[in-house]
């Protein structure tokens, strides 16, 4: 297959920039973003009466005639692997799969192999279309090698596209279940005295609290103020574990998406969750609280006990709105089993 080759005329009162005009007046069926025709632009893609225009700053006049050569789609480096996937829901467009615990999402120098990304390769196959120039799944989010739970992929850039838009203005529905020591409570001074925490109405907590790489580990987010980036959780109790409760299962809610945010963002509130190797740590249960079997499960949970529970958006083709929801895990279900 060649390469296509787009034409592209600037309609009336374009931007000043070349990137965004062309993105403007770029055909809708070609799928380009402008993240896309940035790439194409710095790869000398873009060419006006034959002469190829580099500058995504350069000045454009209405009635020129653009030319875009975009390359046939590369395979990706990442192989194809033949790792089982529970796929909740798929076609042309997209696939839902509920991620299994201990999966890492895409591949890095830490995780060549065996992640979801290689997975997804080998199961949709050719029915992936060119995502950035390749032939891969469109990952428009993640969730942490051991936290379980729902994700979508894009298999176009259509998709990957109208994915992306929804996620950037927060219109993705994503509840998580996580269990954390002990029970968030309006009534608790503490929490009341903390900046960027609040409670809303039926006790739900809320944290407002930016987040930033920590200034002496970067594989950890820490919380700061007036800098990094705009950060906000709500957590609601849906049960208690103790006498008193010495661990709650929560449902958690995203208004952002930041890297770790539920788990940093609850360690910040004093409840870090039960498990977590970076921002938790093993706490001491006292014996009458809970039964022995309960806090020998609690000590010997292998990993954060997070789960991305229910994921709802719009089709970005269909326009349907798709809601999906995934059960606990087996060790998550066996956990509370131990806590009841």
């Amino acid at each position: 297959m060649s390469d296509t080759v787009l034409s592209v005329e600037i309609s009336a009162n374009p931007d000043k920039r070349l990137d965004k005009a062309l993105a403007r007046d770029v055909p809708v069926e070609a799928n380009l973003s402008r993240s896309r025709l940035a790439k194409l632009l710095v790869e000398g893609a873009v060419s006006l009466n034959g002469r190829v225009v580099t500058d995504q700053k350069a000045r454009v006049a209405e009635g020129e005639v653009y030319e875009i050569r975009v390359p046939v789609a590369v395979d990706l480096d990442a192989l194809p692997e033949d790792i089982a996937l529970e796929v909740v829901f798929e076609d042309d467009a997209l696939i839902v799969v509920n991620k299994p615990a201990g999966m890492v999402v895409h591949p890095a120098p830490g995780s060549p192999s065996g992640t979801l990304v290689n997975a997804l390769l080998h199961h949709c196959a050719d029915s992936l279309s060119g995502i950035g120039g390749a032939k891969r799944p469109g990952i428009v989010h993640r969730i942490d090698k051991d936290t379980s739970g729902l994700l979508v992929v894009a298999k176009s850039d259509e998709a990957h596209h109208g994915l992306a838009r929804q996620f950037e203005k927060h219109t993705v529905e994503r509840h998580y279940r996580a269990l954390a020591y002990g029970m968030p409570d309006a009534a608790d001074p503490r929490l009341r005295g903390m900046a960027g925490v609040d409670f809303e109405a039926s006790n739900l907590l809320r944290v407002n609290a930016n987040l930033a790489r920590h200034k002496t580990d970067r594989q950890r987010q820490a919380v700061v103020k007036n800098t990094g980036r705009h950060a906000i959780t709500r957590a609601r109790v849906v049960e208690g574990y103790g006498t008193p409760p010495v661990v709650s299962l929560l449902d958690c809610w995203l208004e952002t998406g930041r890297t770790h945010q539920i788990r940093v963002h609850m360690a910040y509130c004093g409840h870090s969750l039960i498990g977590d190797p970076v921002y938790g740590g093993r706490r001491k249960i006292a014996k009458n609280a809970l039964s022995e079997a309960a806090i020998a499960a609690i000590g010997a949970f292998p990993r954060q006990a997070l789960h991305a529970a229910t994921l709802g958006f719009i089709h970005p083709v269909s326009g349907e709105k798709l809601s999906f929801e995934a059960d606990f895990p087996a060790d998550f279900s066996e956990l509370i089993e131990r806590l009841t």
